[in-house]
């Protein structure tokens, strides 16, 4: 199964190079990154775009993540992408689902809709044993 990242990475890197952005974690780094006569701005987490591309990259940004999150739920449906995110983020370890909602967050999904599923395999678990 596919994690949002197999449908957005590629878009978000073509959208990069579109707008000049480019991650950058030290001087040198900027250095190596940035064109002579462009005014930059840091956008955190390492992000640095030219300043006259911010808009163009934030509103691709989001598009290809509502895009890519559509393409998910098409591809994987509600109740197999939770249960996805259940067990990348170790639920059954830690009976904590927190970071699953975290995960969630964009794809509209309540968090009954995650405790659900979360329960319903509780009980199919309990089961085998």
């Amino acid at each position: 199964m596919k994690y949002l990242t197999n449908y957005i990475e590629e878009k978000q890197t073509e959208l990069f190079n579109e707008t000049g952005a480019f991650f950058a974690f030290s001087d040198k780094q900027f250095k190596e990154g940035e064109k002579k006569g462009v005014k930059y701005t840091s956008l955190g987490s390492g992000m640095i775009c030219p300043k006259e591309n911010i808009k163009k990259l934030l509103d691709g940004l989001d598009k290809i993540v509502t895009e890519g999150i559509a393409q998910d739920i098409a591809e994987n449906g509600k109740e197999g992408i939770i249960k996805r995110e259940l067990a990348n983020h170790e639920y059954s370890y830690t009976g904590d689902a927190s970071s699953t909602i975290d995960a969630l967050g964009g794809y509209g999904f309540t968090d009954e809709d995650i405790f659900i599923v979360a329960r319903r395999d509780e009980v199919r678990n309990a089961d085998i044993y």
